[in-house]
């Protein structure tokens, strides 16, 4: 018995193409197959094969921070490395088996995942700094204090004449 709501996908259908002379190429769709992220199980219900967690990325005038989600995480399941100018962010969410337990429906995303992001050459990669509290993981990346916009004097272009005197 299928308790929740199914949200119409357009795109669920097996054939992205219409059926030629009543063939139906039965080609997958591509935007699922493509990803890889979404499927349907054998009672049509929609399931989850990957995950990523969503990433917020500010930027201002000293630093770039990098900000993920990680519900029911600990700091200890979580990886940051720095690797030349590439961050890794990776960890692994467990499902706890339960016994005896007959799941109806199953929604939440369990598994490895891995976000990399390529950082421009104005991070101060020795002064990276990361912290962990409330689920939020926090990746402060400095920027380097020659890229940061600094104020140029201007002068009046009028050269000075020392006074000769006799």
């Amino acid at each position: 018995m299928n308790l929740g709501l199914t949200r119409w996908d357009p795109f669920r259908s097996r054939s992205l193409y219409a059926s030629v002379s009543g063939i139906d190429f039965a080609t997958p769709n591509l935007f699922r197959d493509f990803f890889r992220l979404t499927d349907w199980d054998e009672n049509d219900n929609f399931v989850s094969s990957a995950w990523m967690p969503p990433v917020d990325i500010a930027e201002d005038t000293d630093s770039i921070r990098v900000t993920a989600e990680l519900p029911g995480f600990q700091e200890s399941d979580v990886r940051v490395e720095l690797n030349g100018d590439v961050l890794t962010i990776s960890g692994e969410r467990k499902r706890e088996e339960e016994k005896d337990v007959q799941y109806t429906r199953l929604e939440r995303s369990y598994g490895h995942f891995t976000r990399s992001f390529t950082l421009p050459s104005t991070v101060d990669r020795e002064k990276v700094k990361a912290t962990f509290a409330s689920g939020v993981l926090t990746v402060e990346l400095p920027k380097r204090p020659e890229s940061k916009p600094r104020q140029i004097p201007i002068g009046s272009g009028k050269t000075e004449q020392k006074a000769i005197s006799s």
